[in-house]
């Protein structure tokens, strides 16, 4: 039993960083790429009947502890299961990088000037956050892919099933309210999601991010 709680650990810590080590190349790599050249704004006359709610923040930062509990749960999920997710996760990070590689994109934010504690926070963000590399929607891409790689899933409790799809249109909606992201930006983020994980289905696809993380549990 401790050496499956092992190995499931090993798997849980080299999936979550390969990850955010895709995510750190998808947004850092495609700055260096892109910081001179133009950017487009892909707003459309909807996005200006969003309303701005700056209290929603608490969403976009605070879906980052959820997923992280929800990938913890997946990675326990038998092999071909945690695979599939993991793997869909990392291939929708190399598409976000391709697209904010040769497809740059921008955002208008608003002038934030209350003096609420969570216009502070918006502050904050925007402070620390460049309003580019927006399409697709990576946050909308993780969000859905947490949804899709439990839905259906009766090994994973229902609680949890529900909460994933809650948040997956919570974070969807939140990305909106606090100005990060426009509705394409949305769209594209979900059908990415969805794309990725239809892609991981497949066994030779899936078999290639299997073989790499296992070796990478060897060293």
């Amino acid at each position: 039993m401790n050496e499956q709680k092992t190995a499931e650990k090993r798997y849980f810590w080299v999936s979550f960083a390969l990850m955010l080590l895709a995510n750190r190349i998808a947004f850092l790599g495609s700055r260096l790429l892109t910081q001179n050249r133009s950017h487009y704004s892909l707003a459309i006359p909807a996005d200006s009947a969003v309303p701005f709610l700056p209290w929603t923040i608490i969403i976009y930062i605070g879906c980052f502890a959820f997923w992280f509990l929800l990938f913890r749960l997946i990675a326990r999920l038998p092999r071909e299961r945690a695979d599939r997710f993991f793997c869909a996760n990392l291939i929708g990070h190399i598409v976000c990088f391709l697209f904010f590689a040769f497809f740059p994109t921008v955002i208008t934010r608003p002038t934030v000037n209350g003096a609420s504690f969570w216009d502070g926070c918006v502050r904050l963000l925007y402070y620390f956050d460049a309003p580019n590399d927006l399409f697709p929607s990576v946050h909308c891409m993780i969000g859905w892919l947490c949804w899709a790689g439990v839905r259906g899933n009766t090994k994973v409790p229902l609680p949890w099933r529900a909460a994933a799809a809650i948040m997956a249109v919570f974070v969807c909606v939140s990305t909106l309210t606090v100005r990060q992201h426009v509705l394409l930006d949305v769209f594209a983020g979900i059908l990415l999601g969805e794309i990725c994980y239809w892609l991981s289905g497949i066994s030779t696809v899936r078999g290639l991010y299997s073989r790499l993380v296992d070796r990478l549990i060897s060293l």
